[in-house]
């Protein structure tokens, strides 16, 4: 059914991301499909690489790591943005359709004031893509 899930992730939050992760491989593991991590960074250092190489590194060994434990086909696919918090979710939608991804598998928060204001990263790629998107609380 699915051949290919497009996992958005954030190295710099990895572990809070345990459950959608999971979610992914098992979704993967159930349809035999490949599973392409997608990391978006900036060129400016940050927490997580001083780089937008060692960044692109970070998220290799991340889908590597990955593909060891679960057995699964895993890719990786970095891209560096200029203005991370106004690019993500077109970053996200457009990137989904270049990789040739039929479903997407993220990430999402608990709903809160402020999505009343702001579209949250989660409801832009469920309303824009089109692929199927399964957000994971």
């Amino acid at each position: 059914m699915y051949q290919k899930m497009l996992v958005p992730v954030d190295l710099a939050h990895i572990d809070k991301m345990e459950k959608a992760i999971q979610t992914a491989i098992d979704l993967a593991t159930h349809y035999k499909s490949e599973l392409c991590f997608l990391a978006v960074g900036t060129n400016t250092p940050s927490s997580v690489a001083h780089s937008p190489k060692e960044f692109e590194q970070k998220l290799s060994d991340f889908a590597q790591e990955t593909a060891g434990k679960s057995g699964l086909k895993v890719s990786a696919d970095a891209e560096i943005a200029h203005d991370l918090a106004t690019d993500l979710s077109k970053i996200l939608v457009r990137k989904a359709d270049e990789l040739g991804t039929d479903v997407i598998v993220m990430a999402s928060h608990i709903p809160g004031i402020a999505d009343h204001i702001f579209s949250s990263h989660g409801g832009y790629v469920a309303s824009h893509a089109d692929q199927s998107v399964f957000l994971v609380r």
